[in-house]
């Protein structure tokens, strides 16, 4: 708790007074430029994966990156996405796992969580990635641990589209949808191709987009 406290003096004392100009034009209101959903993991840091600053992302943060299905758990997940939907209009929304998630590791091996009720309740919702994964037997160990990463970004966008804020948004064209890996080991993001059908790299000139195409509407 220390450094922590050290820490808040210095943004009191130095980094605060320094960009006061830039935190005064925040008070007003925010205008997010993406909701972003990401593993409650300390070493997940959107704004820095991002090199964004403070009022670009309006972000939700849980174990698993996990967004429930429309109905399931209309807790404080479910609110957020409607919130930042309808009301900031944010026009792009991210779910973003990460590599060496422990919480995907628990979604694997069950048993691991039988002393945790809540935390297993929790993870049921990935249930779906957990199925995909463990049918296919030919994946090493290593592999199948990354798999289960891409494939829960893969159930949690599904469940993303189940939200009547976000299938509106979506059918309206007015939002895009984006799923993330961060390689923690190697510092890169991959983005889900929904043309391809697979996670590959970001550059400037392509992000690829997980938003999937508009019904022909008579």
């Amino acid at each position: 708790m220390n450094e922590l406290t050290k820490g808040v003096m210095r943004f009191e004392k130095k980094i605060y007074p320094e960009r006061k100009e830039f935190f005064d034009k925040l008070i007003a209101r925010q205008y997010p430029r993406a909701l972003f959903i990401t593993c409650s993991d300390s070493r997940v840091v959107p704004n820095m994966i991002t090199d964004s600053e403070p009022g670009d992302l309006f972000t939700i943060r849980n174990a698993g990156n996990i967004v429930p299905p429309y109905g399931e758990a209309m807790g404080g997940v479910s609110a957020t996405i409607e919130y930042a939907v309808m009301v900031l209009g944010v026009k792009a929304i991210i779910i973003c796992g990460h590599t060496h998630c422990g919480a995907m590791d628990a979604a694997m091996h069950p048993e691991q969580t039988v002393h945790m009720p809540i935390v297993r309740s929790w993870l049921n919702h990935c249930e779906s990635a957990r199925r995909v994964v463990v049918s296919n037997e030919k994946l090493t160990p290593d592999e199948r641990a990354h798999a289960m990463v891409e494939e829960n970004v893969l159930a949690q966008l599904d469940h993303l589209r189940t939200h009547p804020s976000v299938a509106a948004a979506l059918a309206a064209g007015s939002i895009d949808i984006y799923g993330w890996v961060f390689d923690i080991a190697e510092g890169h993001l991959f983005s889900f191709d929904a043309d391809q059908g697979e996670f590959v790299p970001m550059g400037e000139d392509h992000i690829p987009s997980a938003t999937p195409k508009r019904r022909r509407r008579k």
